[in-house]
């Protein structure tokens, strides 16, 4: 039989023993980035860069479509060897890299080519500031021959919520060196080396 003296010894050493667990779920609760992101935005990055693969494939809206997926303050730069190419920003450098702009969206390469850019493989991380992703490219007709795809390498993004929606902050594409075309017979060699801060 429990003493009084015994029963608040009991009670005091439960309690103890519960306090470093309730401690452990109260951490464990915090809020974080992950916990703030939902379906919905997952969805809507994705749609984002859909919308980027169509933008440049038609150049449309004079390439100010391109120019208005980005942050007001975003940009687009490529890297090849480690180093960064010079970056596109701002609304009017972004339309007139896409083909648009000042160009008026004629003799655009890929366009001329009929060449379709494609985005797989499609990574998102939330962070604390919106989220990061990363897609491989593909571009398929080079050279006006529809059946001839290739792998134009990564790209690395930083994505942002606006009142516009999400929208990117930077997107950098890691541009895979170029190669001599094989031996024998093969389609004539296309040149796909972009200027510098041209997307592809």
């Amino acid at each position: 039989m429990l003493t009084p003296g015994m029963r608040i010894g009991l009670v005091l050493t439960v309690a103890l023993c519960a306090s470093p667990s309730s401690a452990g779920q109260a951490a464990a609760v915090q809020p974080s980035a992950r916990a703030s992101f939902t379906a919905l935005d997952y969805i809507e990055i994705q749609q984002l860069v859909a919308k980027y693969a169509r933008a440049i494939d038609s150049c449309s809206n004079n390439g100010y479509d391109y120019a208005d997926l980005f942050a007001a303050d975003g940009f687009f730069a490529p890297e090849q060897g480690g180093k960064i190419g010079n970056k596109a920003q701002g609304r009017e450098r972004l339309a007139e890299i896409s083909g648009g702009g000042s160009r008026g969206c004629k003799n655009v390469g890929w366009i001329v080519q009929g060449v379709k850019h494609m985005y797989v493989n499609h990574l998102i991380t939330p962070t604390a500031e919106g989220a990061s992703g990363s897609v491989e490219m593909l571009m398929i007709g080079l050279g006006g021959d529809p059946f001839r795809i290739r792998h134009e390498g990564i790209y690395e993004d930083t994505y942002v919520r606006t009142p516009q929606g999400w929208r990117f902050k930077s997107r950098i594409h890691h541009v895979v060196p170029p190669t001599p075309p094989a031996a024998g017979p093969t389609a004539p060699p296309v040149n796909t080396t972009a200027p510098a801060a041209q997307p592809r």
